[in-house]
């Protein structure tokens, strides 16, 4: 998915500028799960500073799971569940891909796609429709704009529709207590 991506900054008197206009560069479109594509916005460390750094932090983060008090800002485009359900479907590939493209996420997945992450998640459905499915298989339906929290707490996202669904997460790294 190309996401346009606006970075701002300061130039050395201290004034603001526009740093990049670019395409967001972690965007990958899967091969193994079509219709499925995420995409790393921006990340921060744990203690960010301003005037931050104008080097992209995307570039060299080694998991989409933040560190305590860091964060990930990632654009998730989801398919229709019968994607994972065609005889075609390879599963062992489509792991594999997830853990070179989403390195951290990946490695928490259940084979029923239920998961939990040390994370406080901001999500936003921009377009589409999903179900979040919790651990005592109780499901909420998602529609466009409905904004979730999500409290480090086991859940899968199930796509019951026939066409994908976009959504936006920003994770924050948290300490469970």
């Amino acid at each position: 998915m190309n996401v346009r991506r606006i970075v701002t900054g300061r130039n050395g008197e201290g004034k603001s500028v526009f740093v990049s206009t670019d395409s967001a560069p972690n965007a990958h479109d899967y091969v193994h799960i079509p219709g499925m594509s995420s995409t790393q916005i921006w990340s921060t460390p744990s203690s960010p500073l301003l005037p931050s750094d104008v080097e992209d932090p995307t570039l060299t983060s080694r998991s989409v799971v933040p560190p305590v008090g860091g964060t990930q800002f990632v654009f998730l485009k989801l398919p229709p569940d019968s994607v994972m359900q065609s005889p075609h479907f390879d599963p062992s590939a489509a792991t594999e891909e997830n853990k070179k493209v989403i390195s951290g996420l990946a490695e928490c997945f259940e084979p029923d796609g239920m998961h939990t992450t040390d994370t406080i998640d901001y999500g936003i459905v921009l377009d589409g429709e999903v179900w979040l499915e919790l651990d005592d298989g109780r499901a909420e339906h998602l529609r466009q704009h409905d904004v979730i929290i999500q409290n480090g707490t086991r859940h899968a996202w199930r796509n019951k529709s026939n066409r994908p669904a976009l959504l936006a997460f920003v994770l924050i790294g948290a300490r469970r207590a």
